[in-house]
């Protein structure tokens, strides 16, 4: 099927418009020529029959003779648009066919050429149309005009019937060829769909370069592509290691910086602790970002939301021993997350373990698909029936370092990590009510296929 907006879709609609136009005007010319051809064989035959007569009068001698006559019966019936008669020069008439008895036909009103012939058209008193061809001849001295006409209306109507045909074997042609035009763009155009479905692959991360054969026109762009995915995979590499560089050169310095000022005493030295410290946290904050930008610009990526979620229900009932951790796995048509599948563990791991330290006791996680305005995102919800936050709190608690309570052990950072990945993804969080009673997160973020794996069962 051509869908709209695409390039088969185009070479279709062109190759439609041109085949018409083509076809039209092809049926024009044949009627054109078809016509042509009949009147071209409609005036010879005329002349024929006026020679037949002037040699009938040339032999009899006699200009009123019955034997002067034409063997072609549609001289003898009436009204049948086929007429001979013969005039005098002073136009008297002399001799006639059978067919005009009876009528009064026009003369050409035209001059005749160097041999003495004319030719033109009249309408006889039925409306007919005629095709009148005149030569004048001379016997004994006195002139004499033969006049024979045929029925040009009847020809008219070959001709229409001719076109009315013509459109329509034009016409299931022109169909046929259209076919036929969507049928090879759709053939000829392979080659970009099976280039879509390659890169594809790459994004959804079942292959790591495009590949397979292509024709000349676009295999430039196979390889550019391939060029520019191991070109993000050289600039990415380098960006890791000149984080780790900036890293390991700015924090030995702040080190040395804090541990000088915390072996002094004085206003300088508490100003110099302030202001590494925030040094520090400055220096880790825009560091983590670099390095979440860095990992999720990776082509390719893609993890099972499914076991990752049952690695870290299984490491949390570990490290919370006392939280009935319920864990609804979902069934194997869940789409996979887009993504690497450490950023997700992060994510998770943060959730789920804050939702363990509020908990009293019992702790909720659930994955599902769900549809919206950017297509299918993967759902993971889990909720707790602690405490819980208002919505102000609930705003409160997604920027950095921000605590709630300074009593249970942590840095602040777990749900701002969150947050930079998820934003990073084009994901979203929320934090709501839930219904166990305490705070429901709902964490969405990008899909991919699930690229033909079979997840294993159990727990």
């Amino acid at each position: 099927m051509l869908r709209k907006g695409s390039i088969a879709a185009s070479m279709f609609w062109l190759s439609a418009a041109w085949l018409v136009l083509a076809l039209v005007t092809t049926g024009v010319l044949l009627t054109d020529l078809y016509s042509r051809a009949l009147d071209t064989t409609l005036t010879e035959t005329l002349d024929f029959h006026v020679e037949s007569l002037t040699g009938a009068l040339l032999e009899t001698g006699d200009p009123q003779s019955p034997d002067i006559t034409l063997a072609d019966p549609r001289f003898e019936r009436p009204r049948s648009g086929w007429y001979w008669i013969i005039h005098d020069s002073d136009g008297a008439l002399i001799n006639l066919s059978t067919s005009v008895v009876g009528l009064d036909l026009p003369q050409l009103d035209m001059d005749d050429d160097a041999f003495g012939r004319s030719s033109g058209i009249v309408a006889d008193p039925f409306g007919t149309q005629l095709r009148v061809v005149q030569r004048t001849v001379t016997l004994d001295g006195q002139g004499y005009r033969i006049a024979v006409s045929g029925n040009l209306t009847e020809m008219l109507k070959l001709v229409s019937d001719f076109r009315g045909q013509a459109f329509i074997v034009l016409g299931a042609v022109g169909i046929m060829l259209a076919a036929m035009s969507a049928f090879v763009a759709r053939i000829a155009l392979r080659p970009i769909a099976r280039l879509s479905e390659a890169v594809e692959a790459v994004r959804e991360g079942d292959s790591a370069e495009v590949s397979g054969t292509y024709p000349t026109e676009i295999a430039p762009l196979a390889e550019e592509v391939n060029e520019l995915l191991r070109s993000n995979a050289q600039i990415i590499e380098r960006a890791r290691n000149q984080v780790g560089n900036l890293a390991h050169g700015l924090k030995t310095p702040i080190a040395v910086l804090r541990n000088e000022a915390a072996a002094k005493k004085g206003a300088l030295a508490d100003v110099v602790s302030s202001e590494t410290e925030k040094m520090s946290n400055m220096v880790s904050t825009y560091l983590e970002r670099a390095r979440l930008a860095a990992r999720t610009s990776v082509v390719g990526k893609k993890a099972d939301a499914t076991m990752i979620m049952l690695r870290m229900t299984r490491v949390m009932r570990k490290i919370h021993p006392n939280v009935t951790i319920a864990f609804q796995r979902p069934d194997a048509s869940l789409p996979w997350f887009r993504g690497d599948e450490a950023d997700l563990e992060e994510m998770a791991g943060n959730l789920l373990d804050n939702a363990c330290k509020w908990s009293s006791g019992q702790v909720g996680v659930r994955l599902s698909a769900e549809r919206g305005d950017k297509g299918t995102q993967l759902l993971v919800r889990i909720d707790d029936n602690g405490p819980g936050l208002s919505e102000a709190d609930a705003q409160k608690v997604l920027r950095r370092g921000v605590r709630l309570d300074e009593k249970t052990p942590g840095t602040g950072l777990g749900l701002d990590i969150v947050k930079e990945l998820v934003d990073v993804y084009g994901g979203s969080l929320e934090l709501k009510r839930s219904q166990l009673g305490g705070l429901l997160v709902e964490l969405r973020l990008p899909t991919a296929r699930l690229g033909g794996l079979v997840r294993p069962q159990g727990n």
